[in-house]
């Protein structure tokens, strides 16, 4: 029997042969996940939570509100210089080469109006003579009113109006009547128009035949008391020249008529007349607040950025408290993706609950003081877009790195932790 070697074996090792098990994948988190685990962080603890989005809620409300009240109050002027018109000019004498009062020519009414484009014009004379409420009144108490001689066709050039009573026509200019102003009738006590109504103007008695709203476009009105020119220059020694000349133009040549109305209301010294549009005082006090708003602006942008870092607080406490949390995720098969989502999504959540809350506290705030304000509330839509999407830039950045913090935080590490 011959010994004989055993066969040989060929090829790799039948262990060696057997492919390695698949590594397992982690689940992936659509953004309906991401949602509810960022929301979850954020029910665990509502009182941090709400005190953080407090502070980016006030900084998004004091811009949007900001923002808001601007926006409604240039609306409202928007309307009222609709109303009133931008297209009146006043021209009025300066100073004359020598220093003193000039004066403009009794003809300077007639030759204004025949400037092409200047639609009415019209004008008031300034008198020496005072108003009281009664012939006892001390003569020094004459309360800063005024009286003025008023062209018949004043009140359509100035675009005013009548609380009470009527205007000054042909037959009443001639005789003791008087138009009171808003504030001239406060002064005065009187409260409405009519033949017993009388005023002490002048050492006489007269009749007072209207009372005129207050006019935001022209108030030194308010504190005048207006007679007829003819009664003014028989009772009260005026000279006939006008003070005051209301001219209303085409309102695409205002400009241009603007550029003529001195050299045609005085040819020889064109340079004593003053001329100027009401509408453009209004339109800088606008510009005013404009300025303000600017600053109560940044104000709220710096509130804004302190939200933000109560944002960054709240996630970098979160991250501590919950490190067994993460260790545990980590275990049993989270990524560091995964986990960096989720406490980013929790930074979002909360900026978003704050800029949501802050849009609605501004909107309601603008609401509040238009109301109060008698105004057209106006919120302009990119405000409110703008002040959330701030929000979530901000919500982002404060979140980015506690989220990786918590991402690279090793699991046997944050297990270890209690």
């Amino acid at each position: 029997m011959s010994l004989t070697s055993p066969p040989r074996e060929t090829g790799a090792a039948p262990w060696r042969s057997l492919p390695a098990p698949p590594r397992p994948k982690a689940a992936r988190m659509g953004p309906a996940d991401v949602v509810r685990v960022g929301g979850s962080g954020l029910r665990a603890r509502p009182m941090r939570v709400f005190l953080s989005a407090l502070g980016i809620a006030i900084g998004i409300a004091a811009m949007i509100g900001v923002v808001g009240i601007s926006s409604s109050s240039t609306n409202d002027l928007n309307q009222r210089l609709a109303a009133l018109g931008t297209n009146l000019l006043t021209v009025s004498p300066g100073e004359s080469f020598g220093g003193g009062t000039a004066h403009l020519p009794e003809r300077s009414l007639s030759m204004i109006g025949n400037i092409p484009d200047v639609t009415s014009v019209s004008a008031l004379g300034k008198t020496s003579a005072k108003v009281y409420r009664n012939d006892l009144m001390p003569k020094e108490e004459s309360g800063g009113l005024r009286v003025t001689a008023a062209r018949t066709d004043l009140l359509k050039s100035i675009g005013a109006e009548l609380t009470d009573g009527r205007w000054l026509n042909a037959a009443n200019s001639k005789y003791p009547a008087v138009v009171l102003g808003a504030n001239a009738a406060y002064q005065l006590n009187v409260h409405h128009a009519g033949p017993e109504v009388r005023v002490w103007l002048g050492d006489r008695w007269f009749t007072v035949v209207g009372l005129m709203a207050p006019n935001e476009l022209l108030p030194d009105l308010d504190n005048n008391a207006m007679i007829g020119w003819g009664v003014a220059q028989q009772e009260l020694g005026f000279d006939g020249y006008p003070t005051t000349v209301y001219v209303r133009a085409e309102e695409d040549a205002v400009k241009d008529v603007q550029a003529k109305l001195g050299a045609t209301a005085n040819p020889e010294v064109p340079n004593e007349v003053d001329v100027s549009r009401p509408s453009d005082v209004l339109a800088a006090k606008e510009a005013t607040d404009d300025t303000l708003s600017g600053l109560l602006l940044g104000l709220g942008g710096v509130a804004l950025l302190v939200g933000g870092v109560g944002v960054a607080n709240t996630m970098v406490i979160s991250v501590l408290e919950r490190r067994s949390e993460i260790g545990l995720r980590r275990s049993l098969g989270a990524t560091r993706g995964q986990i960096r989502t989720q406490f980013l999504a929790e930074a979002l959540l909360l900026s978003a609950l704050g800029g949501i809350g802050g849009v609605l506290l501004g909107i309601g705030v603008t609401i509040g003081y238009a109301t109060y304000q008698d105004m057209t509330t106006v919120v302009p839509v990119w405000a409110m877009v703008g002040g959330v999407g701030a929000t979530l830039v901000i919500g982002g950045l404060a979140g980015f790195y506690p989220a990786v913090r918590a991402a690279r935080l090793p699991p046997t590490e944050a297990l270890a932790t209690s």
